[in-house]
């Protein structure tokens, strides 16, 4: 009596619930082969398109991880399980992890817009946050410079995306701009001639476009003469003090006189 109690809610189950099992089970293998060959897929245009290698394994992955999660939620819904608990759980943990992790997802989503916008890549010099240096190293939460003095500095991405980022290397070429200060008792054509001289001859320069150098301010006690010229951004520095210590020597040389140290 209790084997056919048995049997008869087992034929009860089977019949309204069987089709709904077995649909959820083929729906299941179905998506497995699914996300199989979509994930092949994604890997190929990926590098079709030359997504940058330090975000092909994460993007693989999120949605690859997120399609797994689909397949079993609507594999559940299929067989009638209650979502409920199941939902609210991961509702909650989804809250607490976002708090605790906030700085860490700017910091995350910072890095994925420098790899795919490309405001600057390795071997770009930039200037932010206050930091000088060459890139080195672009990570997922954080970017790595290293300064002229040989200094490493590691800024978080979602500091450095949200700020005024400056390029110096995206277009092949950075001026140069200074400054030298001579007395009013100079000839000043001799001054310009001499300054013209040195930018002509150096080798540290870029010829084109022209340099320039002439009169920039007229002061109580000297006049300012500024020198633009264009220079490889490797060599700036390099440049500006090979440049400025020659000019120095060869007016000094052809009998310039400067003014006195201390004077504005």
């Amino acid at each position: 009596m209790l084997l056919d109690e048995y049997y008869s809610q087992f034929h009860h189950w089977l019949i309204n619930r069987g089709p709904s099992y077995l649909g959820g089970v083929i729906i299941f293998f179905i998506g497995l082969w699914f996300i199989r060959w979509l994930r092949n897929r994604l890997r190929m245009r990926m590098t079709h398109r030359q997504v940058h290698s330090s975000l092909q394994p994460f993007f693989l992955s999120l949605t690859i991880t997120a399609l797994y999660v689909l397949l079993v939620i609507w594999v559940m819904n299929i067989i009638g399980w209650e979502m409920t608990i199941f939902t609210t759980i991961i509702g909650a943990f989804s809250v607490a992890a976002g708090l605790a992790l906030s700085g860490t997802f700017q910091n995350f989503a910072g890095g994925v817009l420098i790899l795919l916008l490309k405001p600057f890549e390795v071997d770009d010099s930039i200037v932010a946050q206050g930091q000088d240096g060459k890139v080195v190293s672009i990570q997922m939460f954080y970017t790595v410079l290293i300064t002229a003095d040989n200094k490493t500095v590691i800024i978080p991405n979602g500091k450095l995306f949200n700020e005024v980022i400056v390029n110096v290397t995206r277009e092949g070429r950075r001026r140069l701009d200074f400054e030298m200060r001579v007395g009013y008792n100079n000839d000043m054509e001799k001054v310009k001639a001499i300054m013209t001289g040195v930018v002509n001859a150096s080798k540290d320069i870029l010829h084109e476009p022209a340099a320039r150098v002439g009169v920039i301010s007229l002061d109580n006690d000297c006049v300012r003469f500024t020198v633009n010229v264009w220079v490889d951004p490797a060599e700036f520095l390099n440049a500006k003090i090979n440049l400025q210590e020659t000019m120095l020597k060869q007016l000094a040389a052809g009998g310039v006189s400067f003014p006195k140290p201390g004077s504005n």
